[in-house]
């Protein structure tokens, strides 16, 4: 059976919403100050970019627990490039990866990545056939 979600968001006030995901969980969004916004809240766009890269943050920390890699801290860094013209949508996704460890392996990384990328990370592959995302990665022995 295919999972379904379901979300809603609420006016609050200027262009300020609430919205839902559960009873427990609610995101704050509101525009622009440019366009009204009153600084309440995340932008749409970039809240785009943050469950990208929480999607693919998520896939590669559990594939590097599995491959055994002494991994003490990730973070993912999206940077998402928007056209001049409306709709102004995303041109160019870069997603950098700093991983931070003990023995850390280059390969453990690159295919942790390739993975999310390419089979497990339902943000990036719903992204991927409409506008490129381009991937890197550091490892920062501790």
């Amino acid at each position: 059976m295919s999972e379904v979600f379901n979300a809603s968001v609420v006016l609050q006030d200027g262009m300020h919403f609430s919205g839902a995901v559960s009873d427990e969980v609610v995101v704050q969004l509101d525009a622009a100050a440019q366009y009204g916004g009153l600084g309440k809240g995340v932008q749409p766009k970039p809240l785009l970019l943050v469950s990208l890269g929480g999607c693919t943050g998520m896939d590669v920390i559990s594939i590097l627990r599995k491959k055994r890699q002494q991994v003490s801290a990730l973070e993912v860094r999206v940077k998402g490039t928007a056209a001049e013209e409306h709709p102004k949508v995303f041109t160019q996704i870069d997603v950098h990866y700093v991983v931070r460890g003990r023995g850390v392996e280059a390969e453990a990384v690159e295919r942790a990545i390739e993975l999310s990328m390419t089979r497990y990370c339902p943000v990036a592959n719903l992204l991927k056939p409409v506008v490129p995302i381009d991937s890197t990665y550091e490892i920062i022995e501790e």
